[in-house]
């Protein structure tokens, strides 16, 4: 059993985390996408018109693998996790249908019209069908998120004789005081990755001294997007993301935060430091005193509960990975705004696209807004163990009886072959994108 379940989560943990690779920018490029199309409308400069419709063929190939990566996850919900979707499936299966009906068909219809309907529809209703694409991605995260928070904090429902959790105020589902702060922490968060992957462009067409012009305008507006939502990720989206694990699910917090021991007179906040599970405390430990009661709660005396308050079938099961990936993501989003700022002075003084060695570090930067993207989805999914439904259904009591691990592990094999090609597909695809280019048309 405990082998069916370490490859059943082995499984979807590698199939979502290939998966979230590619919504993370799509979410976030399709706003700036419509801020292309909107520049455009307003200033009549093609350049614009033309980032739009090159962003959106990087945005195609996305959205493309998305959808091929997306799929299978939804078959393991009946194979690996057939449990757990007779007991929640009447809940959770809503906001997913609702996800496919309404807002994957929105997102796709309207793509394929802004793609090839331009000269057919005319300027304003292909900017329509482009905020629509935007509408469609986003509302897709909304139902996403929708699920995830009923899975984090379960909200108006109730447990029938059979087991099963059926919804008594549908309404709930979507006033769960969970979902805002998350759906705007993860939406915001998908802007930094295509702010940096819209600058990077940009860097790299002006340290090449190719497509110049829309090299320069790619860095603009990559570094002045990024700037915004890289300090938005942390407050007040982060902020309020933190505050709420600290009210609803405090052993998590304690664990992502590092408190091995409960501090009477405000809680510390570290900085650096590793989990010693040995001796339940931290090595080698960097901290600043009640910085994190004052940060939580606003008062720099307030206690915030240690591990050692809690039994320990209440503690996440993985306290390392946990905390490694909370600082993970914390670190580098502190870098984020460290160097996007630097970026921004500069290209307030006119100076950003003469400063090769910052135009190299944007340039090279790109992968880390997705490995802090997947690390803060790591820090909800750890936090929440070992609870599938928090604090209602355990993760063991969620897998399939009849799949054997042996099973799981051949498919798993197969998922990762594939993936490797469908990752190298997906590189040579937006490579030779980017290298033709934003090419200008006569409209």
């Amino acid at each position: 059993m405990d082998d069916m379940l370490f490859y059943d989560r082995l499984q979807f943990a590698f199939t979502i985390t290939f998966h979230y690779i590619f919504p993370q920018l799509t979410m976030g490029l399709s706003l700036m996408i419509v801020f292309f199309k909107w520049k455009f409308l307003r200033t009549k400069s093609v350049k614009y018109n033309d980032a739009a419709k090159f962003f959106m063929k990087i945005f195609a190939i996305n959205f493309t693998m998305g959808v091929v990566t997306g799929i299978p996850m939804e078959f393991q919900f009946g194979t690996n996790w057939a449990k757990f979707s007779e007991l929640t499936g009447s809940i959770i299966g809503q906001t997913l249908a609702m996800e496919g009906l309404f807002s994957f068909f929105l997102e796709s219809s309207f793509l394929a019209l802004f793609i090839f309907g331009e000269k057919l529809m005319g300027q304003k209703l292909h900017f329509l069908t482009g905020f629509l694409v935007f509408l469609g991605s986003w509302a897709s995260g909304w139902f996403i998120l929708a699920t995830n928070a009923w899975m984090q904090h379960p909200v108006g429902y109730e447990i029938l004789d059979n087991g099963k959790y059926v919804l008594t105020h549908f309404s709930e589902l979507f006033a769960n005081p969970w979902l805002l702060p998350a759906f705007l922490h993860n939406q915001v968060a998908s802007v930094v990755t295509s702010s940096f992957v819209v600058a990077s462009i940009g860097a790299f067409y002006v340290l090449r001294q190719k497509n110049i012009e829309y090299g320069k305008l790619f860095l603009k507006t990559g570094v002045i997007f990024g700037l915004i939502s890289s300090l938005l990720i942390a407050f007040p989206t982060g902020d309020w993301n933190a505050k709420n694990v600290a009210k609803y699910q405090p052993a998590s917090f304690a664990a992502m935060e590092g408190i091995f021991e409960t501090e009477e007179a405000g809680a510390e906040i570290v900085l650096i430091g590793q989990p010693n599970m040995v001796e339940k405390k931290l090595d080698n430990k960097i901290a600043v005193s009640n910085i994190l009661s004052f940060l939580t709660y606003q008062d720099w005396d307030k206690k915030i509960q240690g591990m050692d308050q809690f039994k320990k079938e209440e503690l996440p099961t993985n306290i390392p990975a946990l905390y490694y990936s909370y600082h993970i993501m914390v670190g580098l989003g502190t870098i984020f705004i460290g160097i996007m700022f630097l970026a921004g002075f500069f290209l307030w003084r006119k100076k950003l696209f003469t400063i090769k060695p910052l135009l190299w570090v944007i340039m090279f930067l790109v992968p880390f807004p997705y490995i802090a993207n997947i690390t803060g989805w790591y820090v909800a999914e750890l936090g929440r163990q070992p609870y599938l439904v928090y604090g209602l259904l355990k993760t063991a009591d969620g897998v399939s009886p009849t799949v054997s691990s042996g099973n799981t592990l051949f498919t798993l094999l197969g998922f990762v072959a594939l993936y490797m090609l469908l990752g190298l597909l997906f590189l040579v695809l937006v490579g030779k994108t980017i290298h033709q280019g934003p090419k200008h048309q006569t409209h």
